[in-house]
């Protein structure tokens, strides 16, 4: 078990190096290593490497661990191996809240549109969905009924979005196509202490909460009578998935399939299902691949690049399918 948790932080660990050093313009590791450590170099690879690479990195971190911690709850929660943190809507809600801010306001100046603006729209339209699936959650016992509800939320918001869309002002309407592509260059400094204290605040509450999901895992009943409150656990990691899942999408837009694949893997790698252990390989995993996804995204040694979002459909797809075929038993 420790060598493959060793073998995690080793790949992290370069997919991290390589996301800083790769890029439309690649920057020497000696530059790298200078700027980290305050001696002078180069002052544009310096700007380059202090104000877009390394919040770009810690963004991916952060928006990789959240998804995937939140997808190992989702499906622990629902007992489905195609759960993911936007099963109950949250994304849906958020996506919204910024149709509903980017696609109605055109009058508001295209600074608050484009930038907090977006964030606290995303954060407004996720708390709203989020406390529904609280009120349904007091309502209705049956998880399974819940998971369907959570779907319903997100189709009906999703109608309301392409109702806006279809009516909205092109520019508008570009702005918010923009926001849902996704992406990871849009978080600086001044918002990254936000988006990191929140999502330490999502994880710190999915750590507390390993111990019950064990016992979840042999089902609601064994819990159940084991002492465990089946109705507060349901409503922690609901709290806590939302956390998780609103924070990334308003921060970074939709970002798909991260939060379904990413358990997969994990439990593939360590071979165990216990989320003590889960918990930190998915972490590991989660930002791994999203830093690799980001380093696609940026099509190194060009000009262009692609929407992230595009990019973790490409490598999450295939691994739907592998999931499917796995268990068609």
């Amino acid at each position: 078990m420790k060598y493959r948790f060793t073998l995690l932080f080793v790949a992290f660990g370069m997919a991290l190096l390589a996301d800083i050093i790769l890029g439309s313009v690649n920057i020497p590791l000696s530059e790298i290593w200078g700027t980290l450590t305050g001696h002078e170099g180069n002052e544009i690879y310096r700007e380059i490497i202090l104000n877009h690479r390394i919040p770009k990195a810690l963004t991916a971190i952060c928006t990789g661990a959240a998804l995937s911690v939140a997808g190992v709850m989702m499906q622990t929660l629902f007992h489905n191996p195609l759960a993911g943190p936007d099963v109950l809507g949250v994304t849906s809600g958020a996506s919204l809240g910024v149709a509903l801010l980017t696609l109605s306001t055109a009058a508001l100046p295209f600074a608050f549109v484009s930038g907090w603006g977006q964030v606290l729209a995303a954060v407004i339209g996720a708390t709203a969905v989020l406390l529904l699936i609280i009120v349904a959650s007091v309502k209705i016992p049956q998880t399974v009924s819940l998971l369907i509800i959570g779907m319903m939320f997100g189709n009906f918001a999703g109608a309301i979005v392409s109702i806006m869309q279809s009516i909205s002002n092109p520019d508008m309407l570009k702005l918010f196509i923009t926001w849902t592509f996704g992406s990871l260059s849009s978080v600086g400094w001044e918002q990254m202490w936000v988006m990191v204290f929140a999502i330490m605040g999502g994880l710190f509450m999915a750590f507390l909460l390993q111990k019950q999901l064990n016992i979840f895992l042999l089902g609601k009943n064994y819990a159940a009578g084991l002492g465990i409150s089946v109705m507060r656990l349901r409503f922690l990691v609901i709290l806590a998935t939302a956390l998780l899942a609103g924070t990334s999408t308003a921060f970074t837009g939709p970002i798909a399939f991260i939060g379904i694949t990413m358990p997969h893997i994990a439990r593939g790698l360590m071979e165990t299902s216990n989320h003590r252990i889960i918990f930190p390989a998915v972490i590991l995993c989660g930002a791994t691949v999203m830093l690799l996804c980001d380093i696609i995204s940026q099509l190194p040694g060009t000009q262009g690049t692609l929407p992230i979002n595009a990019v973790t459909a490409l490598f999450g797809a295939p691994v739907i399918v592998w999931i499917i075929i796995k268990n068609k038993g």
